[in-house]
């Protein structure tokens, strides 16, 4: 193990000497945080520890680079391996594979138009074409590094201020909640000014998919067609699956366009920070969108990633270039997805509520070796609390070194042609919807929505608000149905600041393009 003993005494001696902590219990405080961050430290930077940890990283990005091979899928995959390790290495081995596999989502969203992940969703809008126009290199290397910074702001956020965005978070009833999903709804449906009927279109059709099955409070069958399999509703994985991956190999079949062959295979580090600095308020403001979105339970990478592009859109000069590969909009996209892991560990930690699937995972894995996530988990588990903040931070660097080694080979997806790149898709894109439920049924759902994915594309209709609405539909439903039911009044939607807040701006995002197309008319 190493030790890092010399440092740690010389460093809390410095700060003892400015904080004056025999007089100051605040200085107390920030002591024990400190001394906490070097057990940590210890207890992660042994060789067996970042072996496991760089592994997992490793299998994390392969997974979340396969179309349809979620993260929460890859975590399910590594959970029984962790099972026999102790609770740090057992948490550090699923860390890196969260870590891993939301950034691997870029690599087939940039190359493919794929996203690997649904939190790589907006990735695909920028990503896909600047790839298209000759730079797959620049496209990776734009993607990795604001997935990088964006974990490395998250995770120092979860160190320094977890305990206030924790209490904020908590502080959201089923009305604050149903509010921030309308305003999600309202704010991707207007990413195209000039097409805002078909995004309310699209999100309204999102919406009407998460409402087969049965009603999660009134139990009564909704749009079944007498059909067993869909009382459970669509399952998620398909439908995505379908709406993105088959409809872009229909796509890319119709227009050949797989055969095209990029010639720019290489981006260097230096025009890549380069890049990054030009774009350091989007960068900033798109990694605390993310972190943001992760404290509040069940929001996660594939709400924060759209609704960060949403805002670098419309805080730019050039918004009329969004969708034709602006780096604008990878950055936004990748620090948003990426920081939104980091502040998902917040409420998990400080309450024992988990803030997206993975998470909850994590936490299964916790619970199987007798420590219980909640307010007294920091307390009673110092050491393993602060290995996670070392573990998330480091997984970092793994991550960003994995795929920089490993950008060439990653790239040489692009070379492999239409005949041969669409069937593998397809298998393995079939093969991650049968194993959702092991059942035939969900490949049938893979195949219908793949159609109506492609006639959207063909209609120009937009898939990002459509796939949305599937998300966030039963969230802002069953938050509806519990508000109205501890108060029927409506207006408690408007008077309570945090609710109004967020209905005042899911209004001002749905007129503002339309006032903004009729300044420009005028």
């Amino acid at each position: 193990m190493l030790c890092y003993q010399p440092y740690k005494e010389l460093i809390l001696k410095y700060f003892n000497s400015k904080l004056n902590y025999s007089t100051q219990p605040k200085g107390v405080i920030r002591r024990d945080r400190m001394d906490g961050i070097f057990l940590g430290m210890e207890a992660i930077l042994n060789f067996k520890t970042l072996i496991i940890l760089f592994m997992g990283v490793l299998f994390g990005i392969i997974a979340g680079a396969i179309p349809g091979f979620t993260i929460a899928m890859g975590v399910v995959l590594a959970l029984p391996f962790s099972y026999g390790m102790d609770p740090i290495n057992g948490v550090s081995l699923l860390i890196g594979v969260q870590v891993g596999g939301n950034s691997g989502g870029l690599i087939t969203a940039c190359l493919l138009g794929i996203p690997g992940t649904p939190s790589a969703v907006a990735t695909t809008f920028d990503g896909y074409p600047m790839a298209k126009n000759g730079e797959p290199g620049r496209a990776l290397s734009l993607g990795l590094w604001s997935s990088f910074i964006g974990t490395i702001i998250s995770g120092i956020i979860l160190i320094v201020a977890a305990p206030f965005l924790s209490q904020w978070a908590l502080a959201f009833g089923p009305w604050e909640n149903f509010s921030l999903m309308l305003f999600g709804l309202c704010a991707v449906a207007s990413l195209d000014e000039g097409s805002l009927i078909k995004g309310l279109l699209s999100v309204s059709l999102g919406i009407l998919v998460s409402f087969v099955g049965i009603d999660p409070l009134l139990g009564i069958e909704r749009f079944t067609l007498n059909f067993d399999e869909l009382k459970a509703g669509f399952n998620f994985l398909p439908v995505l699956i379908g709406i993105f991956a088959f409809s872009q190999m229909l796509t890319d079949i119709n227009e050949d366009s797989k055969n095209v062959s990029y010639s720019n295979l290489n981006y260097s580090i230096f025009n890549s920070l380069k890049d990054i600095l030009t774009s350091k308020f989007n960068l900033i403001r798109s990694s605390l969108i993310g972190t943001f979105i992760g404290v509040l339970p069940g929001a996660g990478g594939s709400i924060a990633n759209i609704i960060s592009y949403d805002q670098a859109k419309r805080f730019s000069r050039n918004s009329q270039r969004f969708g034709t590969g602006i780096k604008d909009g990878v950055i936004a996209s990748e620090s948003a997805n990426n920081s939104s892991q980091g502040g998902a560990f917040i409420p998990m930690m400080a309450f024992g509520i988990p803030g997206d699937a993975t998470i909850a995972m994590l936490m299964g894995a916790l619970m199987i070796h007798g420590i219980q996530p909640g307010p007294l988990f920091i307390d009673n588990n110092p050491t393993l609390a602060n290995s996670i903040y070392v573990a998330f931070l480091i997984s970092a660097v793994f991550m960003l070194f994995i795929q920089s080694k490993g950008i060439s080979l990653f790239l040489l997806v692009s070379r492999i042609s239409a005949r041969h790149l669409v069937p593998t898709i397809l298998i393995f894109c079939t093969l991650g919807s049968f194993s959702v439920n092991n059942r035939i049924f969900d490949v049938w759902v893979l195949f219908l929505f793949g159609i109506i994915g492609y006639w959207m594309k063909r209609s120009e209709i937009p898939l990002a608000p459509f796939i949305l609405g599937v998300i966030l539909g039963p969230i802002a439903e069953k938050n509806f149905q519990m508000s109205l039911s501890s108060n029927p009044n409506f207006s408690e939607f408007l008077t309570r600041p945090i609710s109004g807040t967020f209905i005042i701006l899911s209004i001002l995002f749905f007129i503002l393009p339309i006032l903004t197309k009729k300044l420009k008319n005028n």
